[in-house]
């Protein structure tokens, strides 16, 4: 992997995305102008393919690493090959809501921070790959990670990647929770207003209840409206039919889907 611009001192906290293709680099960018909107000194890092680099990328992203043999899971090779010493890694398809630079203070006292990952009873989310776990010890959602580099996180990061290849799950979190089962890493579980992976979560909550802190929607991995919402007229979103989906969706609020 090569940086193609760096600073001349890599600070120590910085945000992270992976994106490949000129679909998921865009989405990538939106969702890095939520991040600079709310936090508009932190470095945003992006990995990405050799090709995209011949391509204008929107100087939000400094540095802009080349991602070599990308796949459809390029976070689990990228993580450990992060520039910053605390790296805050974001899906493409978020956006963040607010400050939530707390994230880093967090790892002064843990190694990585993840929430829940909410659906929890799907059989992809259950699945097994070398014990069965408690259900009670549920996988973590991969889309919002925060990590601190030292040699107990790069032994794991090097193990997820590595599982994530041999085993052959389509899922990253499936390796990941049994790798963290088996390890002694100081983890942090994020309240689910750190990441919220479904619309309707914002209706239950009253003002003196959570913050909506960081959304993750389907509708953010697309650069348009009409693009969502052709892609709502090819399947159910939520189990729902598709008008009412769409007529949901297009209520949410947390940014419009640059």
């Amino acid at each position: 992997m090569t940086e193609t611009s760096s600073p001349a001192q890599a600070p120590s906290s910085g945000v992270v995305f992976v994106a490949t293709g000129a679909r998921y680099i865009a989405c990538a960018e939106a969702a890095a102008r939520s991040v600079r909107r709310h936090m508009p000194e932190v470095p945003i890092a992006l990995f990405t393919d050799a090709g995209a680099l011949g391509h204008p990328l929107a100087d939000i992203f400094d540095p802009v690493i080349e991602l070599e043999g990308a796949h459809h899971r390029s976070k689990v090779d990228c993580l450990m090959n992060s520039p910053f010493e605390r790296t805050l890694f974001l899906d493409a398809d978020i956006r963040v809501l607010e400050d939530v630079s707390e994230l880093f203070d967090l790892l002064e006292r843990f190694d990585i921070a993840m929430a829940h990952a909410h659906a929890r009873v799907r059989a992809e989310t259950q699945a097994v790959w070398i014990r069965a776990l408690p259900e009670a010890y549920p996988q973590f959602n991969t889309g919002v990670v925060a990590v601190r580099r030292n040699p107990q996180t790069r032994a794991l990061l090097q193990a997820w990647s590595e599982s994530y290849r041999e085993a052959g799950f389509r899922k990253d979190q499936v390796t990941l929770r049994e790798l963290l089962w088996n390890s002694d890493l100081h983890v942090a579980t994020l309240p689910p207003e750190y990441n919220i992976r479904y619309p309707k979560y914002l209706w239950l909550w009253g003002r003196r209840e959570a913050r909506p802190r960081i959304c993750h929607f389907y509708r953010y991995s697309f650069v348009s409206r009409r693009a969502w919402l052709a892609a709502l007229a090819r399947k159910r979103v939520l189990g729902w039919p598709r008008r009412a989906a769409g007529r949901l969706l297009r209520r949410v609020r947390g940014g419009s889907s640059a």
